[in-house]
């Protein structure tokens, strides 16, 4: 978390706007990599990759490519708030989430944190992805203000891939992917609780809280993870262009 905190930081402090994105890869999105060339690009293109999932970190050590720590994206935001010092505040652009959702966590950001300015917030409308117009459109809206950074959570692979379509017409110094974020920031859904996180247990809090969305996804995770894991045992890829989705 230092380390992505430290590097976003500086990015967020140079004075160019070249929208440098990160990414937060679950199993879920180890499994879709396998076989979506548009998310693998966009993975590829990303300026940071952190490990969402403790499941990632777990493997990574098995196959002796240890990852320091789990730097969930929605810890990563947070802690992007707080680690602002800048005499200016934090310029802040919340894109995606249900209708109404990012008005009420702009309301609960710049309560709780007084150095972070939510500069605009937009809900895309279902299928905005295919539209050329409504993507320009967009662009025009975050463009406008000209945040320091840019959370999307648009779900996944959608989020990544808009982001690495669009990432040489963004005027914001970061993006970041960031899923539910938005939710957990504006109190639509809760996170786990911290002894819970402690003993790497989120998922399990979000599939009883989220059934229906969430259920089945992990299910096909835990079935479709442990073969992609002993596959790069078995033949381990090379750390180049054509690197292993773990890595």
């Amino acid at each position: 978390m230092s380390q992505a905190l430290d590097l976003v930081g500086r990015w967020i402090a140079a004075p160019e706007y070249e929208c440098r994105y990160v990414v937060t890869p679950n199993v879920d999105h180890i499994v879709k990599l396998q076989s979506d060339d548009k998310l693998r690009a966009a993975y590829l293109n990303a300026s940071l990759v952190v490990a969402d999932g403790w499941p990632l970190v777990a493997a990574s050590r098995l196959l002796r490519k240890p990852l320091p720590e789990r730097v969930a994206g929605s810890d990563l935001v947070p802690r992007l708030f707080d680690f602002s010092v800048n005499p200016e505040p934090l310029r802040v652009f919340l894109l995606g989430a249900a209708p109404g959702v990012a008005e009420k966590a702009s309301v609960q950001i710049e309560r709780r944190w007084r150095n972070v300015l939510v500069c605009g917030t937009h809900s895309p409308p279902l299928g905005f992805e295919y539209s050329a117009e409504l993507n320009a459109d967009i662009v025009a809206r975050v463009n406008r203000y000209k945040p320091d950074i840019l959370i999307v959570g648009l779900g996944a692979p959608k989020q990544e891939i808009w982001l690495d379509r669009f990432r040489t017409q963004l005027r914001v110094k970061v993006a970041v992917a960031a899923g539910a974020t938005i939710d957990f920031l504006a109190g639509e859904q809760q996170r786990a609780p911290k002894w819970v996180q402690r003993i790497a247990l989120e998922w399990l809090h979000r599939a009883f809280t989220n059934p229906r969305r969430l259920a089945g996804r992990y299910l096909y995770g835990a079935w479709a993870f442990p073969r992609i894991v002993a596959r790069e045992a078995i033949h381990p890829t090379r750390s180049d262009g054509n690197s292993s989705p773990l890595q």
